[in-house]
């Protein structure tokens, strides 16, 4: 396919230039679902790894609807962290500088760190476009420097993470303050119980898209999985380190405690590491992100909430240092790498608590390879769970067994299948123990 396929969307013709200069040529599977539902003003949820061209899946329709001659804000972003509302908001800027003078379109980021009143004077003319985050968007709300009510299209992106960082109140409240034929799109990694309350409140019958063909995760990835066993967690990444090179590499951890007792250990090793956690202040974390987008470091040790909110582009390498619990956060976490097509690699350390996550993720597609270090060597090795395997076979070949050598009744009383049930796992139980004594004087 060619650029083409963006012209079957019923753009503007001034659009059609943009997404040339934007050196885009082909709609992503995410752009080709939203777009066409967006574009007919329909509400609707998306769901879809990072990397997939989301934001511009929404972006587009933006602009293809504002209307330059009405002077009120049309259409609000809104995100749940600074950084991301700046990204965002740059990719808006980029489209702007690309629209001819004709075309005057006007965009604000609206975010908190920044002064009130400069910004307060700066709405007196109204934007088109407002990017922010829910809470310093409700506070101008409620000053009366920004009216929200004769805009037609609201944009929840990361839904998700505001629930788990606790804004979804102010965003409650801005909806409020917002007219009730309002479109209203969604996108969000996962959606908990919480949300699906929250926007069955504010949509009705949403268009639902999940892109399911990419699969859970980019498909030019390598899941690796090595052995903790008595290692500390800082010795092995020191020693994979003597092994690959990554261009940029992302180490997770479950807590922020974690996180800055990790990324110590790792820099008195001698490693350039960065870190990024919810426990920074806006200060620290925003030195942080300039120093990584600079590349000054080779990796950085994060939280899964920290790293929701930013992109960090060039990642190479995923090191789960700590599996996470749930198997949406594993997912989420290897989408930062294998972008845009590009080849990634997940390397996660795991002990026998991870057997339950590791077996929902197989259960969802996901193929682990598996290796260990010896002699500063990669060296592949068994299965996780290969043990496991070979126990659970031998425990159904026994219990084969034993039902086969119950005696059955000629005459069936009440209680007969409690009865049978237990003989057959006496039967097992001496099996077994036979079984063991074998293998004992095998081994003499």
């Amino acid at each position: 396919m060619s650029q083409q396929s963006f012209k079957n969307f019923a753009f503007q013709p001034f659009l059609y230039d943009v997404i040339e200069k934007l050196k885009f040529k082909e709609p992503t599977p995410i752009q080709k679902e939203v777009i066409p539902y967006a574009l007919k003003h329909q509400s609707l949820i998306g769901q879809s790894h990072t990397g997939s061209g989301k934001t511009h899946a929404y972006l587009l329709p933006l602009f293809n609807q504002i209307d330059k001659s009405q002077n009120h804000v049309q259409a609000v972003i809104t995100v749940p962290t600074r950084e991301l509302a700046m990204q965002i908001y740059d990719e808006v800027r980029k489209i702007i500088e690309f629209l001819s003078e004709e075309e005057n379109i006007r965009a604000k980021l609206i975010i908190g760190g920044t002064d009130k009143q400069k910004m307060m004077d700066k709405l007196k003319q109204p934007p088109h476009i407002v990017v922010g985050t829910p809470g310093r968007i409700l506070d101008l709300v409620m000053e009366g420097a920004l009216d929200l009510y004769s805009a037609s299209t609201m944009v929840i992106d990361e839904a998700d993470l505001l629930i788990d960082l606790g804004l979804i109140e102010e965003t409650d409240q801005i909806l409020v303050r917002m007219p009730q034929n309002l479109q209203i799109m969604v996108f969000s990694a996962t959606f908990p119980v919480q949300l699906q309350h929250f926007l069955k409140k504010y949509i009705e019958n949403p268009k639902h898209i999940t892109i399911s063909g990419q699969g859970l995760v980019p498909e030019k990835m390598e899941h690796r999985l090595i052995p903790l066993r008595h290692r500390e967690q800082a010795d092995l990444m020191v020693e994979i380190t003597k092994l690959i090179y990554p261009y940029l590499a992302l180490i997770f951890v479950n807590k922020k405690e974690h996180a800055d007792e990790l990324a110590n250990q790792l820099i008195q090793k001698g490693l350039d590491v960065g870190i990024i956690h919810g426990g920074l202040t806006p200060r620290e974390r925003k030195r942080a992100l300039k120093s990584i987008k600079n590349l000054q470091y080779q990796y950085i040790v994060a939280t899964d909430l920290a790293a929701r909110g930013i992109d960090i582009p060039g990642v190479s390498h995923i090191f789960n240092a700590e599996l996470p619990k749930e198997a949406e956060d594993y997912i989420h976490r290897v989408g930062r790498t294998a972008r845009a097509g590009l080849e990634g690699t997940a390397i996660s350390f795991y002990s026998d608590e991870d057997a339950s996550l590791i077996e929902k993720l197989e259960g969802k597609g996901i193929e682990f390879t598996h290796y260990d270090i010896k002699k500063n060597e990669w060296v592949e090795i068994n299965e996780w769970n290969q043990r496991n395997k070979r126990e659970r076979i031998e425990n159904e070949e026994l219990e084969t067994e034993a039902w086969k050598r119950v005696r059955k009744k000629k005459k069936v009383k009440p209680g007969y299948k409690k009865k049978m049930k237990q003989e057959a796992e006496q039967i097992k139980k001496q099996l077994k123990n036979k079984q063991r004594q074998n293998k004992s004087n095998r081994k003499k």
